[in-house]
């Protein structure tokens, strides 16, 4: 009797720790998987907001090539030219802008602060300030554009006592069509002008167009433009790529001796050199910024 007794109420201990169990379990699946309907659910909505965001990137990306002057526009205008222009981003803060005036041609390429959709957001507030200043002020010499550039950037991004230090470096440059002198002026960004066997460097000044502490007055510098001469302006992002062998910057030197080495390509041709050189060198290393160059042949 003692030992059924003993069978029996550690049987029954044992099937009370089975239902126990079994309990705990089903319990355990149960939040599981409403976890796991939670984290579905959250992944579905993540999702779909990763779309709204990619849909409103492209969206501005769309907005950001209508504001950039075509191509044909500019093959328009100049004998030769191209343009390499490719973002480390969807979007980018780097950007060219062309602009006639009576028998003024405008151009330049400009490099805003950051990359991305911030430094696309600059990118359009400056070319729109560009704009503005060249329609409304009426006026055509760089130095001058720069000038009235810089106190309307810094104007709209005045946040109180709060003075966002975002801007552009840009090179500009203003071509008189009469008497084919060009005037340049340039906020660190310079002019390079492929004449013969030379490289002729026109430089800015080191400051940007925006607020600057120690800022003065931009300088223009004007230059006769002859027969077959061929202008590049650009912004940094080509020079700055780490890649090759030994995974270190192209450098200036670097893009200096490219250009000269392809002076005897055909003009419309040396966007593709550019391209195919700097994805070479930048191979399977991230982009480190956006890149922009236009090259202008008369």
């Amino acid at each position: 009797l003692i030992t059924l007794s003993i069978g029996i109420l550690l049987f029954i201990i044992l099937v009370v720790f089975i239902y126990t169990r079994l309990r705990l379990i089903k319990n355990q699946h149960a939040i599981i998987k409403n976890q796991k309907e939670i984290v579905d659910t959250a992944f579905i909505q993540l999702e779909e907001k990763s779309k709204e965001i990619q849909d409103s990137i492209e969206y501005a990306k769309r907005i950001q090539t209508g504001i950039l002057p075509s191509i044909e526009l500019i093959r328009s205008i100049f004998k030769e030219a191209f343009v390499f222009y490719q973002p480390k981003s969807v979007v980018a803060g780097d950007f060219f802008w062309v602009k006639k005036v009576n028998q003024y041609v405008l151009f330049a390429v400009g490099d805003c602060t950051g990359h991305g959709v911030p430094g696309a957001m600059v990118s359009v507030l400056c070319q729109s300030v560009l704009n503005r200043v060249v329609a409304e002020y009426k006026i055509v010499n760089p130095a001058e554009i720069l000038n009235q550039t810089r106190k309307l950037v810094i104007e709209h991004l005045d946040y109180g006592n709060e003075m966002i230090h975002d801007g552009m470096d840009i090179a500009l440059c203003v071509l008189n069509t009469k008497t084919n002198e060009l005037s340049y002026s340039g906020a660190y960004n310079p002019l390079w002008i492929k004449r013969k066997d030379e490289l002729i460097e026109i430089k800015g000044i080191n400051q940007p167009v925006g607020y600057y502490q120690k800022a003065k007055p931009f300088a223009t510098k004007t230059i006769g433009v002859l027969p077959d001469d061929m202008l590049y302006i650009f912004t940094d992002g080509y020079a700055d790529q780490f890649g090759g062998s030994k995974n270190k910057k192209f450098k200036k030197s670097n893009f200096k001796k490219l250009i000269l080495c392809i002076d005897g390509a055909d003009f419309k041709a040396q966007e593709q050199v550019f391209k195919e050189t700097f994805n070479s060198w930048k191979s399977d290393n991230e982009q480190v910024d956006d890149v922009c160059i236009l090259g202008i042949k008369f």
